[in-house]
């Protein structure tokens, strides 16, 4: 894969010429910033600045004065390569506060292995209704615990007004062990991109290192490959970061998120 090409794709159609990702959000361009606004349970958040040292601190104070007022938490997704080089301490310094770094993986969906290969006792079912999404949230706090539950029931609300919305631009998927929901997933398709983005995968403890996360990566893998999409993308975490560097997946850049609670 070439990393430029890929690099400057990822950058022009998935930040600078984003799409909304729900009916209830919508994209603004306003001053060199592309950002996302929607509601509680929709991702906010900003996805490109195009500023420098002259600017930022400006630009910053109006995203945050306009969520503010929205009454919305939001996000400054900011990646390694963005600039001025000191945004992050100014955006620390504006009130924000930094969740763990992630890594932007790409795989090209040609060339990542066939499958899914899955292990003995589990079989996939893909979430198409309520019920299916019930799964998916009872697999997020088997991997995460109650703890997380509130994550898990907002993502929940996503990917059910996902499907309802846009079903086509969604692929949603639980690993089941028997009656038990151990790992959920999902893909969501950019269309008129060349990318989709692999969501979610966390494993129950007593279910990981049987290959349950690398087949729903293959099974989504192979969905976006016959609907024509190059690029597979994940903002993988320390954990998830080994499996797909062996399933072929190169290193973007990092990107932390930068939180702004009002």
């Amino acid at each position: 894969m070439d990393h430029e090409k890929a690099l400057a794709a990822y950058d022009r159609q998935m930040r600078r010429d984003a799409h909304s990702d729900s009916a209830t959000s919508r994209i603004e361009r306003i001053g060199g910033v592309v950002r996302q606004v929607g509601s509680a349970y929709d991702w906010n958040g900003v996805l490109w600045a195009d500023i420098d040292a002259a600017t930022a601190d400006a630009v910053i104070a109006r995203q945050v004065r306009d969520y503010t007022a929205a009454g919305r938490e939001f996000e400054w997704k900011l990646h390694s390569h963005d600039r001025p080089a000191d945004l992050a301490d100014r955006l620390v310094a504006a009130g924000f506060v930094a969740d763990p770094t992630e890594t932007v993986m790409v795989a090209e969906t040609g060339a990542l292995p066939a499958g899914p290969e899955l292990p003995e006792g589990i079989s996939l079912l893909p979430v198409t209704d309520a019920e299916g999404v019930r799964l998916m949230s009872r697999a997020h706090i088997a991997a995460f615990g109650e703890g997380d539950a509130a994550l898990g029931e907002r993502i929940g609300k996503r990917v059910l007004a996902q499907l309802a919305e846009a079903p086509d631009d969604i692929v949603a998927v639980v690993a089941m062990a028997g009656d038990l929901p151990v790992c959920g997933a999902r893909m969501e398709l950019c269309p008129g991109t060349e990318f989709a983005g692999l969501w979610g995968g966390g494993t129950a403890p007593q279910w990981r290192g049987r290959g349950i996360y690398r087949a729903l990566v293959a099974y989504r893998a192979r969905i976006a490959a016959e609907r024509g999409y190059r690029y597979l993308q994940v903002d993988a975490s320390d954990d998830s970061r080994p499996i797909l560097d062996r399933l072929g997946f190169a290193t973007l850049c990092t990107t932390t998120p930068y939180v702004y609670q009002p």
